[in-house]
């Protein structure tokens, strides 16, 4: 059947559509519906890993082949240094970007490796914006609160409020590098509210906030001079007798020669895993995004922690082909698009969290309520057009013009016809553990390196689920905050951080009732702990 027939029930139902209020799920009813319907928890994608510090811990099979792979570095290979430097950062996307430039800024010698150019990276493709509570009505704890709620109880308090307490100082140094971010008439920024959370708090740039953030820090990264290694792809980490490691092993994509880098620290930065296509699953991930620093990592004895969870973005394009995977912003939903099935129906709050709204789209579609394209693609409607409805004609070009014109070289007005959208792989929940537990002190699992944005343990602060926009933020936090200081030698030193343990899921149930009871307390707790 023509998709434009298919169209007619979203613009038939609009009307009664606006006068509906559709509640959240409750922490039960969330529970059971992401347990069936979510793909973090199809048994049959998952197998124990072979051999190696996670041996016996269960991923999708994508990943635990990667893993246990063979180098395709021989024994007898020269490792003689071309390049040496004081902090080597593996990935020139934002993390990348960033950690470059505060370890130039403390005065190591550094050098940047990209296995592709500088700045092609999921970072530039984020559209939603980012999360920072610098709104009047809102506030750190507040923006705790709700990112407790969307990581399922399981986050690193500590982590946590270093995540929310430092991102007006994160947003301040962007607009200090010429960040422009968008703002009210007043001159005061513009926030909008994001899937999951109960404040406005997304500072947006349009639709194409990672582009303009990455604008800016790859312009400062040449501007400062960084020594940069282009289409170098990272292939082994190096260390010396005591393990520590001391350099990288590339190979140059156009001659396909070696490239041995000595470093006195190094800084993973090698973005996130969509490109393997877990579970057959289109992905939002730039082409770059295959899990080469779990690899790198997992190499060289580090533990990685969960890797048994992954994010699936909600809205992810279903059509035209091209387009398949392609990130539909979060940002349309925070402005008021409806999510509707084949039956013309709303089925769940579209600003509840990724996890619970990417799971509910797959029910419908499982259950027979979703629509099927001429391709055998299926997938529920966005309701576009209900935004300039609601707030004027004009608002879909004036607020996603990059959408616009992605669509359009497809001959498709979003202003005027609904999206078609699956949920789409995303976002790399676990990763490098770059650290282990000694009591209250932290340690790390590796000298000499560390583990930065997808490539690091999003877990910590995030818990099992991701609530969205948070990873553009994460890139900034995690190389301000966890990467390193320079030592007089140059070596990168860690900054120590608190951790709290993994609970059962009796004590998760109790935490869900004191967050319900002592809100404020809660966030109390975190702050004592430190």
């Amino acid at each position: 059947m023509d998709i434009h027939a298919l169209q007619q029930i979203v613009h038939k139902t609009r009307d009664a559509r606006r006068q509906q209020t559709i509640p959240k799920f409750s922490p039960a009813d969330r529970d059971q519906l992401i347990h069936k319907y979510h793909p973090d928890f199809r048994a049959s994608a998952y197998r124990p890993i072979k051999f190696g510090p996670n041996e016996g811990d269960k991923t999708v099979v994508e990943l635990a082949t990667l893993l246990e792979g063979d180098s395709s570095i021989q024994d007898n290979a020269d490792l003689t240094p071309q390049y040496s430097c004081d902090v080597l950062v593996i990935g020139g996307g934002g993390a990348g970007c960033a950690a470059a430039l505060h370890a130039h800024g403390a005065g190591a010698k550094t050098i940047l490796a990209t296995k592709l150019r500088l700045g092609d990276s999921n970072s530039v493709m984020a559209q939603g914006g980012m999360q920072i509570s610098v709104a009047p009505e809102d506030s750190p704890v507040t923006h705790f609160l709700d990112t407790l709620k969307g990581g399922h109880m399981e986050n690193d308090h500590a982590l946590l409020k270093v995540m929310v307490e430092d991102g007006p100082s994160i947003a301040k140094w962007l607009l200090e590098l010429g960040v422009l971010f968008d703002r009210q008439a007043d001159g005061n920024l513009h926030v909008k509210k994001g899937g999951g959370s109960s404040k406005p708090r997304l500072l947006t740039c349009s639709d194409y906030t990672g582009l303009e953030i990455m604008r800016v820090l790859k312009d400062e990264v040449i501007n400062q001079k960084i020594q940069l290694l282009e289409f170098a792809a990272a292939i082994e980490l190096l260390s010396d007798n005591q393990g520590v490691c001391t350099g990288a092993i590339f190979k140059d994509l156009d001659n396909q020669r070696h490239v041995v880098v000595a470093a006195k620290s190094v800084i993973l930065a090698t973005g996130g895993i969509g490109r393997l296509h877990i579970q057959g699953f289109p992905t939002s991930n730039h082409y770059g995004a295959t899990g080469d620093g779990l690899c790198l990592a997992y190499r060289m004895g580090a533990k990685l922690a969960h890797v048994d969870t992954f994010q699936y973005h909600p809205s992810g394009a279903v059509y035209p082909e091209q387009l398949i995977g392609a990130l539909v912003t979060e940002g349309i939903r925070s402005e008021g698009g409806h999510l509707v099935n084949a039956k013309g129906e709303r089925f769940v709050n579209e600003l509840d969290t990724r996890d619970v709204v990417s799971s509910s789209i797959i029910r419908e579609c499982e259950e027979g309520r979703g629509i099927r394209t001429m391709s055998g693609r299926v997938g529920v409607w966005l309701d576009t057009p209900l935004l300039d409805a609601e707030h004027g004609p004009g608002t879909v070009e004036k607020h996603f013009p990059a959408m616009m014109m992605q669509f359009e070289r497809f001959g498709i007005d979003i202003s005027k016809d609904p999206v078609l959208i699956y949920p789409t792989l995303h976002y790399q929940n676990g990763g490098v553990k770059d650290r282990y537990e000694l009591g209250n002190q932290c340690e790390e699992s590796l000298c000499g390196w560390r583990g930065l944005r997808r490539t690091a343990w999003a877990e910590p602060s995030h818990g099992e689920f991701l609530i969205g926009p948070h990873g553009v933020r994460e890139t900034l936090r995690l190389d301000r905050c966890r990467s390193c200081s320079v030592d007089e030698t140059g070596r990168a030193v860690p900054q120590a951080c608190a951790t709290v343990p993994r609970g059962s899921q009796e004590a998760r149930e109790r935490q869900w009732r004191h967050l319900a009871d002592d809100p404020a307390g809660v966030y109390e707790e975190s702050v004592r702990s430190l």
